[in-house]
């Protein structure tokens, strides 16, 4: 599956769901004050500092409805914003400016807040001096996760995966319906074969005698769901001594999950593991606050 091919096709689907919830039969307000020749300017203005993300959703939102507005960027995804910057001016017809408007802050609002808070999480656990990173997961908003997958990566997070169809995780109820983590993982593996798939396998433990069972079945990655930070530094070293029959190392990642914050999370890093998801990324994050503002506008005269 091409994931860029991917991505581009859900967000065209967002947008087009996006117009038909918003716009219905028309945009009456607009449609009943400004003539449809009349030409003007808009400046997407920042009014809280953060990490600016969204460049490409809204230029898709502008073109899509009106393929004649004309998008200039002043700063671009990934920047770091102050209020009183402007993001971007677009122009053309004015009632396409105002049709469009509140799609765009929409998206880029929260796009922006949820790169705000990747960053804000990434660059502590880098001022830490740990070389853990950040991942999200799949507590999306439905319909919205490409956009708020990338949105991570712009603040300098990971994506943990896309989806269900490009990873395998092995999680609590998929190792009790097994029968246990070696039967989940040597059913991952034949599943794999039998497909002709190249899937990387993570598997999640809940304690030491599930992670020495997982350890001896040598998955991509191994999750520590609700594991202490002391456990977790017992878990990694245990890891990182694996070797494979012939004596090498196994090279398996280290992920720790399950209820870490913000303020809890450097013990975590400090552990070793080599990542550390964050549900939070995506589903209690505060949209960055910014306005779309008419420049230069005709003035009508009745």
């Amino acid at each position: 599956m091409n994931h860029k091919q991917t991505e581009q096709e859900l967000t065209d689907c967002l947008i087009d769901l996006a117009f038909a919830e918003d716009i219905g039969d028309g945009d009456h307000t607009t449609l009943c004050c400004i003539p449809a020749d009349a030409m003007g300017e808009s400046e997407l203005m920042i009014k809280e500092e953060g990490i600016f993300a969204g460049e490409r959703a809204a230029k898709e939102v502008f073109h899509r409805f009106d393929p004649a507005l004309k998008v200039t960027m002043h700063r671009h995804d990934g920047d770091h914003v102050r209020p009183g910057d402007i993001v971007l001016s677009v122009s053309g017809h004015e009632q396409s400016l105002l049709t469009t408007e509140r799609l765009m802050l929409n998206i880029c609002q929260r796009m922006s807040g949820i790169a705000t808070m990747a960053h804000r999480y990434q660059q502590a656990l880098i001022d830490a001096g740990t070389k853990t990173r950040v991942l999200d997961t799949r507590k999306t908003t439905p319909g919205m996760r490409m956009l708020e997958k990338e949105a991570v990566r712009i603040g300098g997070g990971m994506n943990h995966r896309i989806g269900l169809f490009d990873m395998i995780l092995l999680k609590d109820n998929h190792i009790d319906f097994c029968g246990g983590v070696h039967n989940a993982i040597a059913r991952a593996r034949q599943y794999c074969k039998d497909k002709g798939l190249k899937l990387r396998i993570e598997c999640e433990v809940r304690d030491f005698t599930e992670l020495e069972k997982a350890i001896a079945d040598c998955p991509d990655r191994i999750m520590f769901d609700n594991f202490t930070p002391e456990d977790t530094a017992k878990a990694v070293a245990l890891v990182h001594a694996a070797r494979h029959a012939d004596g090498t190392p196994a090279h398996i990642e280290t992920e720790s999950s399950g209820g870490i914050t913000f303020d809890t999370m450097i013990p975590y890093a400090k552990a070793g593991v080599d990542f550390i998801s964050f549900g939070a990324l995506t589903h209690s994050v505060k949209a960055l606050d910014m306005s779309l503002k008419a420049k230069g506008s005709s003035k009508l005269t009745v």
